[in-house]
């Protein structure tokens, strides 16, 4: 079952495409993550689905019912969806409860202070009922967002960057909870962020998107794993650009031969993607290996970033063990995982594979 369904869905600010979506799927209890850069349409697409904008053209649908099309446009206080912005929009002048309870209006007034009491008891905020925005801390007062979009029991959840204004710390902590929370209550969500690693840590599916379109839709494991361009290899994680010769049925690189898995023609020159915790160290030196010395090394807790350079000049990072960290100046012979190395066509010219070779072994 769908909560949500984008249909060839199209919206343009001064005659420009900001949303161009073929197909566009929220399942019934799934948390699904826009994510992107700045200005590729993300947070249009969410306003999209609140009735905030009207599309172009297209349809869009919650639980089967149609919500816009060339015919008709359901206004967003008739859609039953829960909004919940990055600033959390609370009133200054009531309390914890009346904020809550602002949007219950369909109930009569003992039933809707029930309603919010219980909302309240549900984030763990039942004793700060009385207290206002201003009293709490950030991560309280998105509590107290999250129980107003909840408490009127929306169809979908529609969520704009809502952690962005907490500290890293806190962050991690809110988004923890928040997430165990809505899956206790089964609440399907769509989510917009900008940060892939909230992303991956949130989401049962990420889409990714680019000038309005969606680039790669799946879970965060096929994205990171199985990106299907240069583009989203590289906004779901850091790679390293590793120039390569053709030379038949290999590519050499200063990180060792890797294998073409699909046969083209002519001695090119391309770029090749390695994600840094593909790069490993060996424990000694071995000049028949890839080798190179170290430029910096740094600790980072929980890994290292180690830069090695080669003759050639090239400079790439590895991601290593914290414990492992090699000092400036050191020779260190290296190995490749070939599951984080990926190879794609240039653009135009797909003479080389028209997918990663993650499984060449």
């Amino acid at each position: 079952m769908s909560n949500l369904i984008f249909r060839n869905v199209r919206h343009q600010y001064d005659g420009v495409n900001s949303v161009d979506i073929e197909y566009l799927e929220v399942g019934a209890g799934k948390l699904v993550c826009l994510l992107g850069p700045s200005g590729c349409g993300k947070s249009t697409t969410l306003r999209l689905a609140a009735g905030l904008e009207s599309p172009m053209s297209g349809e869009i649908s919650i639980e089967g019912e149609v919500m816009a099309n060339d015919r008709i446009f359901v206004g967003p206080e008739d859609r039953r969806v829960g909004l919940m912005f990055q600033d959390y929009a609370l009133f200054p002048h009531l309390t914890v409860e009346d904020n809550v309870a602002f949007g219950l209006t369909q109930l009569g007034g003992k039933e809707r202070r029930a309603r919010a009491r219980a909302m309240l008891e549900t984030v763990g905020l039942a004793e700060s009922a009385r207290k206002y925005p201003h009293m709490l801390s950030g991560g309280e007062q998105q509590r107290v967002a999250l129980a107003r979009a909840l408490a009127p029991s929306p169809r979908i959840m529609l969520m704009d960057e809502p952690f962005s204004g907490l500290d890293v710390v806190l962050r991690n902590r809110v988004r923890d909870e928040t997430l165990t929370l809505l899956k206790e209550m089964g609440t399907t969500v769509l989510m917009v962020t900008h940060d892939p690693e909230e992303a991956m840590r949130m989401a049962d599916e990420i889409v990714l998107m680019r000038d309005g379109r969606i680039v790669q839709q799946g879970s965060a494991g096929a994205l990171y794993n199985r990106p299907v361009d240069a583009f989203a290899a590289s906004f779901l994680g850091d790679v390293n650009t590793v120039t390569a010769h053709r030379n038949g049925d290999i590519f050499e690189t200063d990180l060792g031969p890797i294998p073409v898995s699909a046969a083209s023609n002519g001695d090119t020159v391309t770029d090749i993607l390695v994600r840094p915790e593909a790069i490993r160290f060996l424990p000694v030196v071995n000049p028949e290996k890839p080798t190179g010395t170290v430029v910096l090394s740094r600790n980072l807790g929980a890994y290292s970033l180690v830069d090695v350079q080669f003759e050639s000049g090239m400079r790439v990072t590895a991601r290593v063990a914290s414990m492992y960290q090699p000092k400036v100046g050191t020779s260190c012979s290296l190995s490749l995982n070939l599951s984080g190395v990926f190879i794609f066509p240039e653009p135009g010219n797909a003479q080389y594979v028209d997918k990663p070779i993650s499984n060449t072994n």
